[in-house]
């Protein structure tokens, strides 16, 4: 039995190795644009790609445990995707400017070829406004390292100076709701309790 995390993601990656949780890395290839058409609510949005992450890769590997996780952001009604370049992060962050932003990150465990958990958390972060001198020198900083990041930021860096107050767990924002996973593979005896 292996816990394996259905995804690219080096923040994940990142967040099970410093947790001290091996791990394998089997990224999920699966259309999340089809997802994200057919769906408008954030938490059912991350809920839904978090879980077809974990089953993609579940079913070859019967005996293991597999994680898909999943983060939306979100502004009023809008939904945002992952930047395509770098000028279009530039208007993300225009847009984001002032505003308030909820990032929604869920996590889901397969075992077997089904979903057995899922857990979805919200944080809300209000983004100060941010001139275009920043947003060109925050920029020239951090990127192409944010151009995988759905909110154009990675909080445990710059990014946090986008924000002036932040509602949430800082698992959920980095991108994985991390404590409830934890909590979730003790349970099920996959790390010790």
């Amino acid at each position: 039995m292996a816990l394996v995390l259905a995804s690219s993601s080096p923040i994940r990656r990142a967040m099970l190795d410093a947790a001290g949780v091996g791990h394998e890395v089997v990224p999920a290839r699966i259309d999340e644009t089809a997802i994200k058409a057919r769906l408008s609510d954030p938490g059912e949005t991350a809920l839904e790609l978090a879980k077809a992450k974990a089953l993609e890769v579940s079913p070859p590997r019967a005996d293991d445990w597999v994680v898909g996780s999943d983060s939306v952001v979100s502004v009023g009604p809008r939904l945002f995707d992952k930047p395509a370049d770098r000028a279009q992060a530039a208007d993300h962050l225009r847009f984001f400017s002032g505003k308030q932003m909820q990032l929604t990150s869920a996590v889901a465990l397969a075992h077997g070829g089904t979903v057995n958990w899922s857990h979805c958390e919200t944080a809300r972060l209000q983004v100060r406004e941010l001139s275009d001198a920043f947003i060109q020198t925050y920029l020239n900083a951090e990127w192409p390292d944010v151009s995988y990041c759905v909110g154009v930021f990675k909080i445990e860096g710059r990014g946090v100076q986008l924000f002036s107050s932040i509602e949430g767990d800082h698992f959920t924002i980095q991108g994985m709701p991390l404590l409830a996973l934890l909590g979730a593979l003790r349970d099920r005896g996959v790390i010790a309790a």
